[in-house]
């Protein structure tokens, strides 16, 4: 086997167990978010996860020092750690009102409208298969939403305003990746978003008890964790691989709903989740084929 193509698998099989450790964190995150808003109101929430987020980088500090700190990146960091935060104030606030299942398959919409940025921004050309592919992951959300026989309510619209702040965050985020660690990409967003997230936490302020800050601790920790195992998915292995394993996050998410709040998703959410994910999946495919072609071209001027 050629090395190059030995160690890329190596890569995606650490990068697969990395996105499966998010979908487990990050559901976790939620289930945490959902029993703590029940008494808190979820901007608050958002605060005390980025501020107790901080826990999940500290083995970090403690071996490589203050590496994690240095980085020629810093407005990226900056303007990543912004968007992130009106993702994270409209992600908790559906949390908090939705099923866990709901907000989860509409925030899988995330990667569909990071393609459609991509061409905005990168002007990448999407061809007709991926074109069908996003049209029909669009479709995926309809059927969730189902518009004309429910109404559309808020927490699913602010559901996927969430998910088209995250678009940008990814995008941002495999920028970084080429140049910044994961402990500094996740880092920088805990130290920024903390400060930003604090005026909207302070204008629906309570004291929390020390039952609720056991909960907030426990969810900063998760998402920390989450956010750390996401990036360095995304850093090691390839789109096309990794992305469909983010489907586990609606396995675990529907199993600890049931469980906890008694929650069942509807023959709907299952199959327009299905649909959104196999959208994305062929996406990063035929993403991965296209940059094969590339460099095959690049390789071989003559062809």
């Amino acid at each position: 086997m050629n090395i190059s193509v030995a160690s890329t698998a190596a890569k995606n099989k650490k990068a697969i167990l990395w996105m499966i450790s998010y979908a487990a964190a990050i559901s976790g995150m939620h289930v945490c978010v959902r029993l703590v808003s029940e008494d808190m109101h979820p901007f608050q929430i958002v605060f005390f996860r980025n501020i107790f987020g901080l826990i999940a980088v500290i083995p970090w500090f403690i071996k490589l020092g203050t590496k994690p700190l240095r980085t020629n990146k810093f407005g990226m960091l900056l303007t990543r750690a912004i968007i992130n935060t009106f993702a994270m104030l409209g992600f908790f606030m559906a949390v908090s009102i939705i099923p866990l299942a709901e907000v989860t398959t509409l925030t899988f919409t995330a990667p569909i409208f990071a393609t459609l940025l991509a061409v905005l921004f990168f002007n990448e050309r999407i061809g007709v298969w991926r074109a069908v592919a996003i049209i029909f992951g669009l479709a995926g959300t309809f059927v969730v939403l189902r518009p004309g026989f429910n109404e559309i309510s808020f927490g699913q619209l602010i559901a996927l305003g969430s998910a088209f702040s995250w678009a940008i965050c990814i995008i941002v985020i495999k920028i970084l990746g080429r140049t910044e660690s994961s402990p500094t990409i996740t880092t920088y967003m805990s130290l920024f978003m903390a400060p930003l997230t604090l005026f909207p936490a302070l204008l629906v302020w309570t004291s929390p008890s020390l039952e609720q800050i056991m909960w907030l601790l426990l969810l900063g920790t998760l998402g920390g964790v989450g956010q750390l195992t996401l990036t360095e998915s995304l850093r090691l292995g390839e789109t096309h691989v990794v992305t469909p394993f983010d489907f586990t996050r609606l396995i675990f998410i529907s199993i600890l709903g049931y469980i906890l709040f008694d929650q069942v998703p509807d023959i709907f959410v299952w199959v327009g989740s299905v649909m959104i994910i196999g959208s994305i999946a062929f996406i990063a495919w035929r993403e991965h084929f296209h940059s094969l072609d590339k460099t095959n071209r690049k390789s071989n001027p003559m062809n």
